[in-house]
């Protein structure tokens, strides 16, 4: 059902004068934006390691590194989209970190990230699976994953309101509207297919909430319990002591 593919994405490459295209179209979103690295952001520990698959021109990834010390990294299949991003965030004045490379092959370390995030992509992923085992394999013991993507059965109606609300000129209203009808929505998952995936990947489970166009995968790995246990051992024994415990770094390896 999920087989292999010869390309990382499905459809063509977002490249020059397509990903111009698309990043000023998202633009057109950075409210919500602005409102998702918020909610995101709530629950994230002090500089907390974040990865962004297929960050596109980064603005998630900028918009949560102007909310705390995080480390942010955006790994994208699109040479163009890892340019966009970089300049932007050096534009920004913030902190990230843009990479080229394949969600089905992270060139990551595992075990290292407290968020693994992606927005608007998965359904172009030409391995979802793999994609999915390779969140997984990246993130801490303990955290989670958040994938945000558009649902199969959005009705016209609610694809239409949504891009209206962008206020986008004419033609690129028509044109946004067409692309959603006659690629993006055949590429989308239903709620039960996520469901499906989810529980055939490493995650084995997990929690999907709808939104007027879309749907919000929250995928959680579970603690390793002989690090939890000794970990609280030596909060313990730190309280005893009257020490504050600090924080471990992690290293990232590319």
């Amino acid at each position: 059902m999920y087989a292999s593919a010869r390309k990382p994405y499905r459809g063509i490459s977002m490249e020059g004068r397509l990903a111009t295209w698309y990043a000023k179209i998202t633009r057109k979103d950075l409210g919500e934006i602005g409102r998702l690295a918020q909610e995101l952001a709530k629950d994230l520990p002090r500089a907390a390691r974040v990865l962004e698959v297929a960050p596109g021109p980064g603005f998630l990834s900028v918009a949560l590194a102007k909310l705390g010390p995080y480390q942010i990294t955006g790994l994208d299949i699109s040479q163009s989209f890892v340019q966009m991003a970089s300049e932007y965030a050096k534009r920004e004045s913030v902190k990230a970190h843009f990479i080229h490379g394949s969600a089905s092959d992270i060139p990551l370390e595992e075990g290292f990230f407290d968020l693994v995030v992606c927005r608007a992509a998965f359904k172009n992923f030409a391995e979802p699976l793999k994609a999915l085992n390779e969140m997984h394999r990246v993130l801490k013991p303990g955290s989670r994953a958040v994938v945000i993507d558009l649902r199969k059965d959005a009705s016209w109606d609610e694809i239409v309101s949504y891009v209206d609300q962008l206020g986008l000129r004419r033609m690129s209203s028509w044109m946004t509207k067409m692309v959603f009808k006659h690629t993006l929505l055949k590429r989308a998952y239903t709620v039960k297919q996520m469901e499906s995936l989810a529980a055939a990947s490493d995650f084995k489970s997990s929690e999907i909430i709808r939104n007027p166009v879309g749907m919000e995968i929250r995928l959680h790995k579970p603690p390793n319990v002989t690090e939890e246990r000794l970990r609280e051992g030596d909060k313990n024994e730190a309280v005893k002591l009257g020490l504050d415990m600090e924080r471990g770094e992690a290293r990232l390896v590319t």
